[in-house]
């Protein structure tokens, strides 16, 4: 059965007409996954329309003379059943005409020219209202002063030029990374001080001024013309932009993809000149910290924003162009639009936007794909600047949701109520719609699903002796490492100090030098000078009594017998320790428990009056992952803290909490945070796998509950965490 029915009953509106293509309309052949395709391009407006063979023949008979019908007859003849539909016709006919690519002969001239300027402007107007995360405000033409930069770095747009911005980028990573532990405190101190947030704000629309240069000198290069250049609002902060969609018409896919990329390319090139400047710089240095901001936004922001293939910049181009699939978004939402109408519907004579099989995958998938990810950023960004301006943030929210959410609703409704294809079964589609809004309702809001937590922690003895230093010294000989077993009174670590040997050598010269003074002031019979003397004699020997005791702490020793747990020693062989650092711990394996952590939005239902001892509790190992402990009891919990049970669950140790900056153990934190110590209900399991220090992954298992209600209490806790009223 043919899906594309021939006739239409709108046909008798466009059959008389004779329109033509506007004169300085540009026509470009491009191949597309092997097939042939033309770009219709108007320089003046910069606008653009995709053809295929039979499609573009069937413009090319329009020639002002000849009208609709009779053009579209002389296609049926050429093409038989290839030949477009009237229904096609007629959608070809109205979105050239509505792209200003196309003259008809039915109002002046220049009634058209001002009438479908007024409608693209209307509709500029209610995109920019609709993306308001992403606002843009046109400034001056940048077509010139490209034209006089184009020839002048002509010389290294080529092939060596990309090889040349390769090794300058491998030699950056390379000079970059043994300075990691720096440039980690660097970005530190640079959310510790807001005096740098200006510079880095600066330093952003700098580079990213840049990184457009790139984007639209490029463009010139292959012979595009660059019409604007403008300001950007990216959820309120500017960024430069430039307009390279003449790139479209290239015929050259590469070229399309080197013009995506060119802005990465120089921002990456800046990222890796400010990478050299800041590991020769001086710490503290303005030159240095600009340099460091710099060499962070033109490479992070580049990575994660520009080249995220699901957000329409840099990356989605790049990707269109290199699966030769134009106009991706707007085709993957129409191709998940057709399955729906299609396969829910069950409607008959539909178009695919697509019909090629591999094309239609890589519309679903990126539909799918992209349509998640809006959510997520939706959801992400609209309580980060809530969580910064309460108020601000409410309202990006509500237009945001409006915009992306409920107008699309109004549409569909409105495609509801007045699509033709509809007006055979109108009743049946509204109880289809009817039948999944009942069902998704049921699904999230009846059905109950697992509701499980999740936190973090570490093994811990019931039995456990903390072992601080009681002198300070360099580490200098490990006898026992993590895990090894010790006795009472064995040897763990030997430090060395010699500033205690030189202060044992002062005081028992000064020892020596008082008992000589005693002597002679005995033979002289001046006994107030062997009093003095003794005295001396008696502090002098306390002061070498302390400085022996110190010495003999330079090794420590276990306080009973266990297994020593903490940081392997080893690892910090030469390091420096002050008096009651920690060293290690001695415990006892026998009598192991868990202790986990939960952020204040992870334990809120702790407090919520549920019922949390002998819940069901999950435990699975870092060190590994298949093997799992089940059926573990929660004791009551307590209040949040900021010392955490373990380096290891901070930053330091790999783990999630923030620490303090000025904190050198690494366990106290930001913010508080809720321990949980679970018991196992058979210890057995837990210590044959298991040991002391050891990072563990918790799952607690809530009763079951509908998933709108899990999703509002993670909303709200959200909220709370982030909201400053």
């Amino acid at each position: 059965m043919n899906d594309r029915p021939t006739f239409s009953p709108f046909w008798h509106r466009v059959r008389l007409m004779k329109p033509r293509l506007r004169p300085h309309v540009q026509i470009t052949r491009q191949q597309y996954r092997g097939r042939r395709w033309h770009v219709v391009h108007d320089p003046t407006s910069n606008q653009f329309y995709r053809l295929n063979p039979i499609a573009q023949d069937f413009v090319g008979m329009l020639d002002g003379t000849r009208g609709v019908e009779e053009a579209w007859k002389a296609s049926l003849q050429k093409f038989g059943d290839m030949a477009p539909t009237q229904n096609e016709v007629i959608q070809l006919i109205s979105q050239l005409y509505s792209a200003n690519l196309l003259a008809c002969d039915t109002t002046p001239e220049t009634d058209q020219l001002l009438r479908r300027g007024r409608e693209r402007i209307k509709k500029k107007v209610a995109a920019q209202a609709i993306g308001i995360m992403y606002f843009k405000i046109r400034m001056f033409n940048p077509d010139r002063l490209l034209t006089l930069a184009e020839p002048i770095i002509r010389p290294i747009l080529n092939i060596w030029g990309f090889l040349a911005w390769c090794v300058l980028l491998v030699a950056a990573l390379v000079t970059v990374l043994p300075e990691w532990d720096r440039l980690a405190q660097g970005f530190d101190d640079l959310r510790g001080d807001p005096s740098q947030w200006i510079w880095v704000g600066i330093v952003f629309v700098i580079t990213k001024a840049i990184h457009e240069f790139g984007h639209g000198v490029l463009c010139k290069r292959f012979g595009g013309q660059v019409p604007e250049f403008g300001i950007m609002l990216l959820v309120l902060f500017p960024s430069p932009y430039v307009d390279a969609s003449a790139c479209w018409a290239f015929p050259s896919k590469w070229k399309r993809v080197a013009v995506g990329a060119g802005g990465m390319i120089f921002e990456l090139a800046v990222a890796s000149v400010a990478a050299f400047v800041w590991v020769s710089g001086q710490p503290g240095d303005l030159a240095t910290k600009l340099a460091y901001n710099a060499m962070l936004t033109a490479s992070i922001s580049t990575v994660l924003f520009n080249a995220n293939p699901l957000m329409r910049f840099d990356g989605y181009y790049i990707l269109a162009d290199w699966l030769e699939v134009p106009n991706l978004a707007q085709r993957s939402n129409k191709m998940l639009m057709h399955l729906m109408q299609k396969y829910v519907y069950r409607l008959r004579n539909l178009t695919a936007p697509s019909s090629l099989r591999g094309e239609q995958a890589i519309l679903i998938t990126y539909g799918l794909a992209a349509l998640a990810y809006r959510i997520f950023l939706f959801i992400t960004i609209t309580l980060y600047v809530m969580g910064k301006f309460f108020a601000i943030g409410l309202l990006l929210a509500v237009w945001t949701a409006s915009a992306w959410f409920i107008i699309p609703i109004g549409k569909f409704l409105h495609w509801h109520a007045s699509s033709p294809q509809h007006s055979e079964h109108r009743l049946r589609g509204w109880g289809i719609s009817c039948a999944m809004i009942a069902l998704v309702v049921i699904a999230l809001g009846m059905v109950p699903f697992p509701d499980r937590r999740r936190g973090e922690g570490i093994v811990e003895s019931l039995d456990r002796t903390t072992v601080y230093f009681l002198s300070e010294g360099f580490i200098d000989i490990v006898h026992k490492r993590a895990g090894d077993h010790v006795e009472a009174g064995e040897a763990i670590v030997t430090f060395i100090n010699p500033e205690l040997e030189k202060r044992a050598d002062a005081v028992l010269a000064q020892l020596e030098e008082f008992q000589v003074q005693e002597r002679s002031a005995r033979a002289a019979g001046e006994i107030g000078g062997v009093q003095i003397a003794l005295e001396r004699i008696r502090v002098a020997q306390e002061n070498l009594d302390e400085v022996r005791r110190m010495q003999d702490d330079l090794v420590v020793r276990a306080p009973h017998a266990g297994v020593i747990a903490g940081m392997d020693l080893e690892s910090r062989r030469g390091g420096f320790l002050k008096r009651a650092d920690p060293v290690c711990e001695v415990v006892d394996p026998s009598r192991l428990r868990v202790v986990a952590v939960m952020e204040q939005r992870q334990a809120a239902w702790l407090f919520e009056g549920r019922e949390t001892v002998g819940l069901p509790v999950s435990v699975r190992f870092y060190s590994s992952p298949s093997t799992l402990i089940e059926g573990i009891g929660i004791p009551s919990v307590e209040a949040g803290q900021k010392i955490m049970p373990s380096a290891a669950l901070t930053f330091v140790g790999g783990g999630r909490a923030e620490p303090e900056m000025r904190d050198e153990s690494g366990r106290v934190t930001k913010r508080p945070w809720f321990p949980v110590r679970i018991e196992a209900e058979n210890p057995a399991d837990l210590i044959a796998a298991a040991f002391p220090g050891e990072r563990v992954k918790v799952r607690f298992d809530l009763p079951p509950r509908p998933l709108a209600a899990q999703w509002l209490d993670r909303l709200q806790k959200e909220m709370q965490g982030r909201v400053q009223l």
